[in-house]
């Protein structure tokens, strides 16, 4: 019996599936590939792009051990959400003033992936998709540690009434975000836009705390 691909969103239930009720999370240290970028994404042609990349890249470390360049320690496994994390130079993240977005979308890697690993995905890539920037992709370690986070349910556009939700649950609980101190508004997306209804997406909202 074929043993089903590792997935992350299930093993990992506290970090994709959290309640429609916000709650606090440790989240711990993780690597990706990230793409930066600026500016309302649904105007930016390196917003799609960026989304091409990540993905081209994360295929292509999956398919890996068809290809007979199986890295040592691999595992089948599902490729994880697309993540992006939101923001605007020295402010609190605004919902509306979408021409000073800056953002840096992001796909989780198995641990498996070294710095090695990943160049030669790069390059890969590259190779099958030379229109595509893969330049602009780099391999990051990233640590957010205590968050709050909540599972908004609807299209992007009222992610304001979870976000209300966040701000009652920080002020009850003697906590505040940690925007001023380099924190970012971060999104995990577990529906496809394209083809979920909007008033069933799910996405999850998560931003980093600190104690008062």
């Amino acid at each position: 019996m074929a043993t089903k691909p590792f997935d992350y969103k299930k093993e990992y239930k506290e970090l994709y599936q959290p309640k429609t009720i916000p709650q606090l999370v440790d989240v711990p240290e993780m690597n990706f590939i990230m793409v930066d970028g600026r500016g309302d994404p649904n105007d930016s042609p390196l917003f799609q792009e960026a989304v091409e990349i990540l993905y081209g890249i994360s295929y292509t470390i999956k398919m890996s051990s068809k290809k007979g360049m199986e890295p040592e320690g691999y595992f089948d496994y599902v490729v994880p959400p697309l993540e992006g994390l939101w923001w605007i130079d020295g402010t609190e993240f605004s919902f509306t003033d979408r021409e000073n977005w800056l953002w840096t979308l992001m796909i989780r890697l198995p641990e498996f992936v070294t710095s090695d690993v990943f160049a030669w995905a790069k390059a890969e890539t590259k190779k099958k998709k030379p229109e595509l920037g893969v330049d602009k992709a780099r391999f990051e370690t990233f640590k957010e540690g205590l968050c709050v986070q909540i599972m908004h349910i609807g299209p992007y556009s009222t992610e304001p009434e979870s976000m209300a939700k966040v701000k009652e649950f920080l002020e009850a609980n003697g906590l505040v975000e940690t925007f001023t101190e380099g924190g970012k508004h971060h999104e995990i997306y577990l529906s496809d836009p394209r083809k979920a209804n909007p008033e069933k997406m799910k996405t999850v909202l998560r931003h980093p705390v600190r104690k008062v």
